[in-house]
Formats: C-alpha cells, structure tokens, sequence
C-alpha cells in the first residue's frame, strides 16, 4: 500500500519494472535502422543519412571513474553494412565529429575507448554547441551516475524534413539533438530530456531541459518502454529539475 501510494504522488518507477535493455527505445516510426550492439553502447544506424538514429547505453558508477586516457581516431564502424561515412566527409566542412556516447564515458576499456570513435556514433554538430553545453550535460550525466550508481542513457540527432549534407558521401547534418536520462535513486527511477538546436546556445542545461514525452514526440522513439504504461505515461509527462541538481 506505502508503495502504490508513492507511485501515484510521485511518479516513482520500481526497479523490478525494468529488465537488463531497459535504455533501449522502441521505434514508433519508419526509419532506415540497423541495430549494432558494441562493448559500451547500441546504436541504431541510419544508412540513409549515414548518422545515428539513437545511441544508447547505461553507465555505471564504476566505468564513470575508468582511467583510459582520451584517444583513439576516427573511422567507420567496422559492423555496419552497406553505406558509411568516412573522416573525410568531415574535413573542412566547418562541422565538428560529435560524439553521442561521449569517449569520457567509455574510459573503463581500451575497447570502450575504442569504439566511441566509430563514425557510428558520430554527427555533424556545431562546434560551440560540442565543446559548450552539450559537454556541460555529459559531464552532469558522469555526475549522476556518480552519485547515483549508474544512469541510462539515449540521445542521437533531431532531423528536419530537408537537411543539409557534408562531404562526399553526404552525410546528413542534424536539426538539434536529444539526450534523455534515466536513474536509480534508493530503487526508483526517475526520467528527464534535453533538446538542443544544432548551434551555439548559451545558458544553463536546464533551460533546455523538458519531460521525456517532448522528446519522444520530436523524435518518433518511445523511450524506457518497458516501464508498466499505467507509471510510464504519468512519469514521462513531467520532471522535477531538484532531482537532477549536479
């Protein structure tokens, strides 16, 4: 009874309403995939704009303190089949190589490390939005799951109906991008999402910050769908940014 009651005052999720993929989303839209599972992360391929559709993966507080330095180069993701990017794409066309899974959180293996540089799980983003509040969220999700014990984790590109493309392979570049959070407090899960636009944007994380719902209507993807629907609906419809202080 204690626990129903503080389900339907607070949204909480219970552990047991999750199995292992939990970060894994479900699509609820057509879209050319091809789902590759690596050491640290999943991600949903898209040979037609030859970027992610979604990279997920749940990160621990044990693989938040890895000690593997940041290194490794950029190449295609030698499980993709058919068409991919290449570093070449990139060059000079004034977009940086955004990581979705950035390579901090991969610093527990030399193989994690490795593989976050596969193109995979790289976009085209703006390089004040890459190396300013975008970095700002992964280092808050290290904090998290820091303090929290392990977070999970989906983000990936927004794309408009045109887009514009880089290099010879045309490689799509994104509108915006998503990252949607889940983590464990005493055995309850509590959700939140983030949507920025493809440029430069200043401010705190949390003025970008929106319900789990916003960002499942902007992306086609229903995220966590393994939380019962009756808790889902009503815990993916709101946030409390207290919850997510740093």
């Amino acid at each position: 009874m204690k626990k129903t009651a503080l389900i339907i005052l607070y949204f909480l999720i219970p552990v047991f309403a999750f199995a292992q993929a939990m970060e894994i989303p479900v699509r609820k839209k057509q879209c050319t995939e091809q789902i590759i599972t690596h050491t640290g992360y999943t991600v949903s391929y898209n040979q037609d704009w030859l970027i992610p559709n979604w990279v997920a993966y749940e990160l621990t507080s044990t693989e938040v303190e890895g000690t593997v330095p940041r290194r490794g180069a950029f190449c295609p993701d030698p499980d993709v089949k058919g068409r991919t990017a290449t570093t070449y794409d990139y060059s000079n066309s004034g977009w940086d190589r955004g990581h979705m899974a950035p390579a901090a959180d991969m610093k527990w293996s030399e193989r994690t490390m490795t593989e976050s540089f596969y193109l995979s799980n790289i976009c085209p983003q703006d390089r004040g939005l890459n190396g300013g509040i975008w970095l700002g969220l992964e280092e808050a999700v290290r904090d998290w799951a820091r303090a929290q014990g392990n977070v999970y984790v989906v983000c990936g590109p927004i794309m408009g109906e045109t887009f514009d493309t880089i290099g010879e392979n045309a490689v799509a570049v994104p509108d915006g991008f998503f990252k949607v959070v889940c983590k464990n407090v005493n055995g309850i899960y509590f959700t939140i999402g983030f949507i920025f636009p493809n440029r430069d944007v200043k401010g705190s994380i949390y003025d970008y910050a929106c319900p789990v719902d916003e960002v499942e209507k902007k992306t086609g993807f229903d995220f966590f769908s393994l939380i019962p629907d009756s808790i889902e609906k009503k815990a993916e419809t709101t946030y409390n940014a207290k919850d997510w202080r740093r």
